[in-house]
Protein backbone atom coordinates (compact mmCIF):
# COMPACT_ATOMS: atom_id res chain seq x y z
CA UNK A 1 0.00 0.00 0.00
CA UNK A 2 1.43 3.52 -0.49
CA UNK A 3 2.18 5.86 2.27
CA UNK A 4 -0.50 8.04 3.33
CA UNK A 5 -3.13 6.03 2.11
CA UNK A 6 -4.62 4.73 6.17
CA UNK A 7 -6.65 8.30 6.80
CA UNK A 8 -6.52 7.98 10.91
CA UNK A 9 -2.52 7.99 10.63
CA UNK A 10 -2.81 11.40 8.91
CA UNK A 11 -5.61 12.51 11.23
CA UNK A 12 -3.79 11.26 14.83
CA UNK A 13 -0.23 12.65 14.04
CA UNK A 14 -0.78 15.96 15.11
CA UNK A 15 -2.70 14.78 17.93
CA UNK A 16 0.22 12.22 19.02
CA UNK A 17 3.10 15.20 18.59
CA UNK A 18 1.31 17.58 20.45
CA UNK A 19 0.89 14.51 23.57
CA UNK A 20 4.58 14.09 23.32
CA UNK A 21 5.07 17.90 23.62
CA UNK A 22 3.02 18.31 26.34
CA UNK A 23 4.39 15.58 28.36
CA UNK A 24 8.40 17.49 27.36
CA UNK A 25 7.19 20.21 29.26
CA UNK A 26 5.31 18.55 31.98
CA UNK A 27 8.99 16.70 32.56
CA UNK A 28 11.20 19.83 32.41
CA UNK A 29 8.66 21.98 34.64
CA UNK A 30 8.74 19.06 37.69
CA UNK A 31 12.83 18.29 37.32
CA UNK A 32 12.42 15.14 35.59
CA UNK A 33 14.62 13.90 32.87
CA UNK A 34 13.31 13.23 29.74
CA UNK A 35 14.98 10.55 27.54
CA UNK A 36 12.79 10.08 24.84
CA UNK A 37 13.18 11.61 21.23
CA UNK A 38 10.44 13.93 20.58
CA UNK A 39 8.37 12.66 17.32
CA UNK A 40 8.06 15.07 14.51
CA UNK A 41 4.31 14.71 12.88
CA UNK A 42 5.12 13.25 9.11
CA UNK A 43 7.79 10.30 11.52
CA UNK A 44 4.41 9.40 13.82
CA UNK A 45 2.37 9.35 10.41
CA UNK A 46 4.61 7.24 8.78
CA UNK A 47 4.91 4.59 11.48
CA UNK A 48 1.10 4.41 12.03
CA UNK A 49 0.78 3.83 8.29
CA UNK A 50 3.46 1.03 8.07
CA UNK A 51 2.03 -0.59 11.40
CA UNK A 52 -1.65 -0.55 10.51
CA UNK A 53 -1.11 -2.52 6.55
CA UNK A 54 1.27 -4.65 8.43
CA UNK A 55 -1.52 -5.58 11.11
CA UNK A 56 -3.35 -6.52 8.42
CA UNK A 57 -0.94 -9.30 6.64
CA UNK A 58 -0.33 -12.78 8.02
CA UNK A 59 2.34 -15.02 7.96
CA UNK A 60 2.08 -18.53 7.69
CA UNK A 61 -1.56 -17.93 8.89
CA UNK A 62 -0.27 -15.83 12.19
CA UNK A 63 -1.43 -12.10 13.10
CA UNK A 64 1.53 -10.01 13.36
CA UNK A 65 2.35 -8.41 17.10
CA UNK A 66 5.02 -5.99 17.08
CA UNK A 67 6.04 -3.04 18.37
CA UNK A 68 7.72 -0.08 16.80
CA UNK A 69 9.89 1.98 19.26
CA UNK A 70 11.36 5.48 17.70
CA UNK A 71 15.00 5.89 18.64
CA UNK A 72 18.97 5.74 17.09
CA UNK A 73 20.55 2.76 16.93
CA UNK A 74 23.17 4.12 18.56
CA UNK A 75 21.11 4.63 22.18
CA UNK A 76 21.37 1.55 23.19
CA UNK A 77 25.00 -0.43 23.62
CA UNK A 78 23.32 -3.83 23.57
CA UNK A 79 20.84 -3.17 20.44
CA UNK A 80 20.87 -5.60 17.75
CA UNK A 81 21.57 -4.17 14.74
CA UNK A 82 20.92 -5.34 11.14
CA UNK A 83 23.46 -4.54 8.68
CA UNK A 84 21.37 -3.75 6.31
CA UNK A 85 18.70 -1.25 7.75
CA UNK A 86 14.78 -2.56 6.44
CA UNK A 87 12.18 -0.31 4.81
CA UNK A 88 9.56 1.18 7.40
CA UNK A 89 6.41 -0.72 5.49
CA UNK A 90 4.05 -3.48 5.73
CA UNK A 91 5.10 -6.77 4.04
CA UNK A 92 8.99 -6.36 5.64
CA UNK A 93 7.42 -5.95 9.21
CA UNK A 94 5.13 -8.77 9.04
CA UNK A 95 7.99 -11.29 7.84
CA UNK A 96 9.89 -9.88 11.27
CA UNK A 97 7.05 -10.01 13.48
CA UNK A 98 7.48 -14.21 14.57
CA UNK A 99 10.98 -13.06 15.44
CA UNK A 100 10.39 -10.18 17.91
CA UNK A 101 6.65 -10.59 19.13
CA UNK A 102 7.79 -11.59 22.68
CA UNK A 103 7.23 -8.59 25.66
CA UNK A 104 10.01 -6.06 25.58
CA UNK A 105 11.43 -6.71 21.91
CA UNK A 106 10.66 -3.25 20.27
CA UNK A 107 11.56 -2.71 16.90
CA UNK A 108 14.13 0.30 16.28
CA UNK A 109 12.78 3.08 13.97
CA UNK A 110 15.09 5.78 12.93
CA UNK A 111 16.11 7.86 9.74
CA UNK A 112 18.43 6.54 7.50
CA UNK A 113 19.87 8.00 4.50
CA UNK A 114 17.07 10.03 4.32
CA UNK A 115 14.40 7.79 5.50
CA UNK A 116 12.81 5.76 7.91
CA UNK A 117 13.65 2.61 8.49
CA UNK A 118 13.93 -0.31 11.00
CA UNK A 119 17.76 -1.10 12.01
CA UNK A 120 17.34 -3.49 14.19
CA UNK A 121 15.72 -4.14 18.15
CA UNK A 122 16.30 -3.13 21.26
CA UNK A 123 15.04 -3.92 24.47
CA UNK A 124 15.92 -0.76 26.60
CA UNK A 125 14.34 2.17 25.33
CA UNK A 126 14.17 5.75 27.19
CA UNK A 127 11.86 7.32 29.00
CA UNK A 128 8.94 8.99 26.87
CA UNK A 129 9.85 7.27 23.60
CA UNK A 130 7.42 6.88 21.33
CA UNK A 131 6.18 3.03 20.54
CA UNK A 132 3.46 1.81 18.66
CA UNK A 133 1.94 -1.51 19.72
CA UNK A 134 0.34 -3.79 17.10
CA UNK A 135 -2.30 -5.36 19.18
CA UNK A 136 -4.20 -7.05 16.57
CA UNK A 137 -5.66 -6.52 13.70
CA UNK A 138 -6.53 -2.84 13.03
CA UNK A 139 -5.68 -2.61 16.09
CA UNK A 140 -2.94 -0.34 17.54
CA UNK A 141 -1.73 1.17 20.88
CA UNK A 142 0.65 4.34 21.32
CA UNK A 143 2.57 4.32 24.48
CA UNK A 144 5.68 5.52 26.18
CA UNK A 145 7.88 4.12 29.11
CA UNK A 146 6.97 6.39 32.14
CA UNK A 147 10.17 5.91 34.50
CA UNK A 148 13.69 4.86 34.07
CA UNK A 149 13.12 2.27 36.44
CA UNK A 150 10.63 0.08 35.72
CA UNK A 151 8.64 -1.57 32.73
CA UNK A 152 5.47 0.31 33.07
CA UNK A 153 3.97 2.38 29.91
CA UNK A 154 1.33 5.09 29.72
CA UNK A 155 -1.35 4.56 26.81
CA UNK A 156 -1.49 7.91 24.99
CA UNK A 157 -3.87 6.94 22.22
CA UNK A 158 -5.51 3.81 20.72
CA UNK A 159 -6.48 3.34 16.53
CA UNK A 160 -8.91 0.28 15.78
CA UNK A 161 -9.65 0.40 12.49
CA UNK A 162 -11.14 4.30 11.18
CA UNK A 163 -11.49 5.00 15.03
CA UNK A 164 -9.18 6.89 17.08
CA UNK A 165 -9.25 7.19 20.65
CA UNK A 166 -7.09 9.87 22.45
CA UNK A 167 -6.86 9.24 26.21
CA UNK A 168 -7.45 11.99 28.45
CA UNK A 169 -4.84 12.44 30.99
CA UNK A 170 -7.56 14.22 33.57
CA UNK A 171 -9.72 11.53 33.94
CA UNK A 172 -8.15 10.75 36.97
CA UNK A 173 -9.06 13.47 38.59
CA UNK A 174 -13.02 12.92 38.63
CA UNK A 175 -14.53 13.18 42.02
CA UNK A 176 -14.85 9.61 43.55
CA UNK A 177 -12.25 8.28 41.26
CA UNK A 178 -11.08 4.58 42.25
CA UNK A 179 -7.21 4.48 43.06
CA UNK A 180 -7.24 1.68 40.15
CA UNK A 181 -8.65 4.00 37.44
CA UNK A 182 -5.81 6.54 39.21
CA UNK A 183 -2.73 4.40 38.28
CA UNK A 184 -4.10 3.28 35.05
CA UNK A 185 -4.71 7.13 33.94
CA UNK A 186 -2.37 9.79 35.66
CA UNK A 187 1.17 8.02 36.17
CA UNK A 188 2.27 11.03 38.26
CA UNK A 189 -0.07 10.55 40.81
CA UNK A 190 1.51 8.63 43.97
CA UNK A 191 -1.37 6.28 44.34
CA UNK A 192 0.26 4.76 40.95
CA UNK A 193 3.65 4.18 42.74
CA UNK A 194 2.88 3.13 46.15
CA UNK A 195 4.44 -0.21 45.32
CA UNK A 196 6.28 -1.05 42.14
CA UNK A 197 3.74 -2.66 40.54
CA UNK A 198 -0.39 -2.01 40.83
CA UNK A 199 -1.61 -5.44 42.13
CA UNK A 200 -5.50 -4.54 40.36
CA UNK A 201 -3.48 -2.90 37.74
CA UNK A 202 -1.88 -6.07 36.71
CA UNK A 203 -4.81 -8.64 37.81
CA UNK A 204 -7.01 -6.74 35.40
CA UNK A 205 -4.70 -6.99 32.80
CA UNK A 206 -4.74 -10.87 32.99
CA UNK A 207 -8.46 -11.02 33.64
CA UNK A 208 -8.57 -9.07 30.53
CA UNK A 209 -6.04 -12.04 28.79
CA UNK A 210 -7.59 -14.68 29.24
CA UNK A 211 -10.56 -13.57 27.41
CA UNK A 212 -13.49 -16.24 29.28
CA UNK A 213 -14.66 -12.83 30.58
CA UNK A 214 -14.68 -12.75 34.71
CA UNK A 215 -15.43 -10.48 37.70
CA UNK A 216 -13.49 -9.53 40.68
CA UNK A 217 -14.46 -8.24 44.07
CA UNK A 218 -12.48 -6.16 46.09
CA UNK A 219 -13.65 -6.16 49.57
CA UNK A 220 -12.43 -4.39 52.92
CA UNK A 221 -10.19 -6.57 54.77
CA UNK A 222 -11.52 -5.50 58.07
CA UNK A 223 -15.27 -6.77 57.83
CA UNK A 224 -17.29 -9.46 56.16
CA UNK A 225 -20.29 -7.42 55.54
CA UNK A 226 -19.90 -8.76 51.72
CA UNK A 227 -21.09 -12.09 52.67
CA UNK A 228 -24.56 -10.66 52.62
CA UNK A 229 -24.66 -10.26 48.79
CA UNK A 230 -22.98 -13.78 48.30
CA UNK A 231 -25.74 -16.16 47.59
CA UNK A 232 -24.43 -19.39 49.86
CA UNK A 233 -22.90 -21.98 50.41
CA UNK A 234 -20.23 -21.09 48.51
CA UNK A 235 -18.64 -23.74 46.57
CA UNK A 236 -15.12 -22.17 46.51
CA UNK A 237 -14.33 -20.69 49.68
CA UNK A 238 -10.74 -20.61 50.79
CA UNK A 239 -9.96 -22.05 54.31
CA UNK A 240 -7.90 -20.49 55.23
CA UNK A 241 -7.26 -17.27 52.83
CA UNK A 242 -5.47 -17.68 49.81
CA UNK A 243 -2.29 -15.00 51.12
CA UNK A 244 0.22 -15.23 48.31
CA UNK A 245 0.22 -12.05 47.11
CA UNK A 246 -0.50 -10.50 50.45
CA UNK A 247 3.34 -12.31 51.14
CA UNK A 248 4.31 -11.01 47.93
CA UNK A 249 3.93 -7.88 49.46
CA UNK A 250 5.07 -8.11 53.26
CA UNK A 251 8.71 -8.72 52.15
CA UNK A 252 10.29 -5.79 52.36
CA UNK A 253 10.40 -3.02 49.44
CA UNK A 254 14.16 -3.78 48.16
CA UNK A 255 13.06 -6.94 47.41
CA UNK A 256 10.23 -6.30 45.41
CA UNK A 257 12.88 -5.30 42.53
CA UNK A 258 14.26 -8.21 42.44
CA UNK A 259 13.71 -10.64 39.65
CA UNK A 260 13.10 -13.75 41.77
CA UNK A 261 10.36 -11.68 43.74
CA UNK A 262 8.82 -10.47 40.01
CA UNK A 263 8.33 -14.07 38.92
CA UNK A 264 6.87 -15.61 41.92
CA UNK A 265 4.86 -11.94 41.54
CA UNK A 266 3.77 -13.16 37.95
CA UNK A 267 2.94 -16.50 38.77
CA UNK A 268 0.57 -15.72 41.76
CA UNK A 269 -1.29 -13.04 39.33
CA UNK A 270 -1.87 -15.52 37.01
CA UNK A 271 -3.12 -18.03 39.11
CA UNK A 272 -5.51 -15.55 41.11
CA UNK A 273 -7.05 -13.84 37.31
CA UNK A 274 -7.17 -17.33 36.32
CA UNK A 275 -9.62 -18.13 39.05
CA UNK A 276 -11.80 -15.76 37.30
CA UNK A 277 -12.78 -17.50 34.42
CA UNK A 278 -14.97 -19.74 36.69
CA UNK A 279 -18.67 -18.95 36.36
CA UNK A 280 -19.20 -16.53 39.39
CA UNK A 281 -17.58 -14.14 41.08
CA UNK A 282 -13.84 -13.99 42.77
CA UNK A 283 -13.31 -12.26 45.69
CA UNK A 284 -10.51 -10.57 47.40
CA UNK A 285 -9.66 -8.41 50.21
CA UNK A 286 -7.83 -4.93 49.95
CA UNK A 287 -4.52 -6.74 51.37
CA UNK A 288 -4.75 -9.12 48.06
CA UNK A 289 -6.11 -12.14 50.23
CA UNK A 290 -7.94 -14.32 48.29
CA UNK A 291 -11.17 -15.36 49.67
CA UNK A 292 -13.33 -17.32 47.15
CA UNK A 293 -14.16 -17.52 43.76
CA UNK A 294 -17.06 -18.99 41.43
CA UNK A 295 -19.31 -16.62 44.05
CA UNK A 296 -22.78 -15.67 42.97
CA UNK A 297 -23.55 -12.43 43.52
CA UNK A 298 -27.25 -11.35 44.87
CA UNK A 299 -29.12 -8.20 45.95
CA UNK A 300 -28.66 -7.42 49.68
CA UNK A 301 -31.53 -8.14 51.47
CA UNK A 302 -33.53 -4.86 52.42
CA UNK A 303 -32.04 -2.92 49.45
CA UNK A 304 -33.74 -1.87 46.26
CA UNK A 305 -32.26 -2.91 42.91
CA UNK A 306 -29.79 -0.95 41.14
CA UNK A 307 -32.17 1.57 39.38
CA UNK A 308 -29.03 3.55 37.25
CA UNK A 309 -25.59 3.70 36.73
CA UNK A 310 -23.55 7.07 35.73
CA UNK A 311 -21.05 5.70 32.92
CA UNK A 312 -17.42 7.23 32.01
CA UNK A 313 -14.67 6.27 29.45
CA UNK A 314 -10.90 8.07 30.39
CA UNK A 315 -10.59 9.22 26.47
CA UNK A 316 -11.11 13.38 25.21
CA UNK A 317 -14.46 13.97 24.13
CA UNK A 318 -16.26 11.35 26.51
CA UNK A 319 -19.10 12.62 28.10
CA UNK A 320 -20.52 10.70 31.20
CA UNK A 321 -23.99 9.23 30.50
CA UNK A 322 -26.65 7.70 32.71
CA UNK A 323 -27.93 4.30 32.01
CA UNK A 324 -30.44 1.65 33.17
CA UNK A 325 -28.07 -1.19 34.15
CA UNK A 326 -29.47 -3.62 31.80
CA UNK A 327 -27.55 -1.59 29.04
CA UNK A 328 -24.04 -2.40 30.51
CA UNK A 329 -23.84 -5.31 28.73
CA UNK A 330 -24.86 -8.52 30.72
CA UNK A 331 -25.33 -10.94 33.89
CA UNK A 332 -21.80 -9.88 35.29
CA UNK A 333 -22.23 -6.03 34.92
CA UNK A 334 -25.51 -6.04 36.14
CA UNK A 335 -24.09 -8.09 39.04
CA UNK A 336 -21.19 -6.29 39.59
CA UNK A 337 -23.38 -2.64 39.99
CA UNK A 338 -26.00 -4.07 42.34
CA UNK A 339 -22.64 -5.70 44.51
CA UNK A 340 -21.48 -2.10 44.71
CA UNK A 341 -24.50 -0.76 45.21
CA UNK A 342 -25.23 -2.74 48.10
CA UNK A 343 -21.59 -2.60 49.25
CA UNK A 344 -20.50 0.45 48.44
CA UNK A 345 -16.64 0.31 50.46
CA UNK A 346 -16.08 -2.25 47.61
CA UNK A 347 -14.74 -2.55 43.84
CA UNK A 348 -16.20 -4.75 41.57
CA UNK A 349 -13.84 -5.58 37.79
CA UNK A 350 -15.34 -7.44 35.10
CA UNK A 351 -13.67 -8.20 32.08
CA UNK A 352 -16.27 -8.87 28.87
CA UNK A 353 -15.19 -11.61 26.69
CA UNK A 354 -15.39 -9.27 23.59
CA UNK A 355 -12.45 -7.70 25.69
CA UNK A 356 -14.43 -4.74 27.49
CA UNK A 357 -13.34 -4.33 31.00
CA UNK A 358 -15.23 -1.91 33.48
CA UNK A 359 -14.42 -0.77 37.03
CA UNK A 360 -17.91 -0.47 38.88
CA UNK A 361 -16.90 1.90 41.97
CA UNK A 362 -19.69 3.64 44.48
CA UNK A 363 -19.55 7.91 44.10
CA UNK A 364 -20.77 9.57 47.26
CA UNK A 365 -20.55 12.60 44.72
CA UNK A 366 -23.25 11.09 42.57
CA UNK A 367 -25.23 9.25 45.01
CA UNK A 368 -24.68 6.00 42.54
CA UNK A 369 -22.60 3.29 40.83
CA UNK A 370 -20.01 4.53 38.68
CA UNK A 371 -19.01 2.16 35.63
CA UNK A 372 -15.55 3.19 34.32
CA UNK A 373 -14.56 1.52 30.92
CA UNK A 374 -10.87 1.18 31.37
CA UNK A 375 -10.08 -0.97 28.24
CA UNK A 376 -8.10 1.21 26.01
CA UNK A 377 -5.53 1.34 29.04
CA UNK A 378 -5.16 -2.01 29.65
CA UNK A 379 -4.23 -2.43 25.68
Amino acid sequence: MALGSYPAARALAPKVEALFARDLQLARAQGLEYGGFPPGTAAIEAIIDAAFWASLRREETFVPKISLALLPPDYSPHALRFERPLPLAAAPLARLAPAVERPGIHLGVWEVDGALAVWGTARDIPTHCFVLEVSAPGLLVIKHRHAEDTGKFVNLAVVEGDEVKVVDPGASRLPDCPALVTALTDFQSPASWVDPVNVLVQLSVSMRAHGRGGMLLVVPAETAAWHASIAGPMLYAMSPPYGELADLFSEPREERGTRRWRDAFDRAVSSVAGLTAVDGATVLTTRYELLAFGAKVTRRRGQQPVASVCVTEPLEGSMPTVVDPSQLGGTRHFYAAQFVHDQQDALALVASQDGRFTVFAWSPCECQVHAHRVETLLL
